[in-house]
């Protein structure tokens, strides 16, 4: 017997259709909501490691996710210039263990279809362009305000409603996210045939210049600068800008360049860190994911953590006879030290680059929280 039988989940990202995803198939009813009239189509890319292709595969969607992405091993650093040497060539821990390649690029849209059609097949019931309006706690269970409407009672409600979360402010956690001094220009082009592994460029005239591949014939590339109010400029003047921070950067920057005057789009966002401090339920309504911590993506590991988490709750929620206070404790003691090493070696890395420490032991870094990552959540 499960802890429950009847969930609902807020938000239709990546962590809240994995947590749909694991309890229907184990059987439970999940309603999940979704502010969003639709499952958006837009977005460039996403680096994904080898913790989080580990979770897919828990999910059952490894084999869809593998064929519509570009799995690859290591990182290569290039120096800033016109010719842009390869300066060093990076190994990946597998944090997924040995059966994942290290990491993997793919297009975010991509990605949230993938998971929509196994949501869909595991029979979770999907309701989009309806948002959570109020929650009120009862002995049994947790009943559910949907735009101003009762969707009924729930043994629990999973707050994966992202960054802004409304499951947040209405559980009473003032705890949001913060600027971190980083805003990042994202661009989705054609990838040239000797891109084959995430490559990043540090130095020039923006903090970090980046691109990686996400299939044969694409790629997203990116440009981290000092974070500015960029949120009202065009979208000529938004690839105006990109184009222009990117000239210091040679070698397959010039594709990218070719690609961005020919109208590939720019869009831009900010830098954002916080972690919640344990508790991160209220009773039986719990928030994970962006919802909960949120770090930027200079390690890659803010989709991964966010999956963990929903992987760790829907064990949890299927494993146990009841919702009390054990589980709750054992959540936490499983995920807030783990989000919390991933978020502060996150921040620490940008620090460094915006403090231009060039003493700091990134690599170090980089590996010691991977090998963290290596052991399951």
């Amino acid at each position: 017997m499960t802890a429950v039988r009847k969930v609902a989940v807020a938000g239709a990202g990546v962590t809240g259709l994995a947590a749909a995803i694991q309890l229907a198939k184990a059987g439970v009813h999940v309603d999940l909501f979704e502010a969003k009239p639709e499952l958006s189509a837009l977005g460039s890319g996403i680096s994904l490691q080898g913790n989080a292709l580990r979770v897919f595969d828990a999910l059952g969607a490894w084999d869809d996710i593998r064929a519509a992405g570009y799995p690859f091993e290591g990182l290569n650093l290039r120096a800033p210039g016109p010719d842009a040497p390869i300066v060093a060539e990076l190994p990946d821990v597998k944090t997924g263990g040995p059966d994942y390649p290290a990491a993997m690029g793919m297009p975010r849209p991509a990605l949230a279809q993938i998971l929509l059609a196994h949501a869909q097949r595991a029979g979770v019931n999907l309701r989009f362009g309806t948002k959570v309006t109020a929650i009120e706690e009862r002995e049994s269970g947790v009943e559910v305000t949907v735009d101003g409407e009762s969707a009924g009672e729930y043994d629990v409600l999973i707050g994966a409603d992202g960054l802004h979360s409304t499951v947040r402010d209405l559980i009473g956690i003032d705890e949001k996210p913060q600027p971190t001094g980083m805003g990042i220009w994202r661009t989705f082009v054609s990838r040239p045939a000797d891109v084959q592994r995430s490559e990043l460029y540090y130095g020039g005239p923006v903090y970090i210049a980046g691109y990686t591949p996400t299939g044969d014939d694409t790629m997203y590339a990116f440009l981290v600068e000092k974070a500015q109010d960029r949120f009202g400029v065009s979208d000529e003047e938004a690839t105006r800008i990109m184009l222009d921070e990117s000239r210091a950067y040679g070698g397959p920057w010039n594709a990218i360049r070719a690609d961005l005057e020919k109208g590939a789009h720019a869009n831009y966002t900010w830098f954002t860190k916080h972690v919640v401090t344990a508790p991160w339920n209220r009773g039986r309504v719990v928030i994970i994911g962006d919802a909960a911590h949120s770090c930027p993506p200079t390690i890659a590991q803010g989709a991964a953590q966010g999956l963990e988490d929903a992987f760790v709750l829907t064990e949890l929620l299927v494993g146990r006879d009841a919702v009390d206070q054990t589980l709750w404790d054992e959540f936490h003691a499983r995920r807030l030290p783990r989000a919390t090493a991933v978020v502060e070696a996150s921040v620490q890395l940008g620090q460094w680059q915006i403090d231009g420490d060039r003493d700091a032991d990134a690599g170090g870094l980089i590996f010691g929280i991977a090998r963290k990552m290596a052991e399951p959540a």
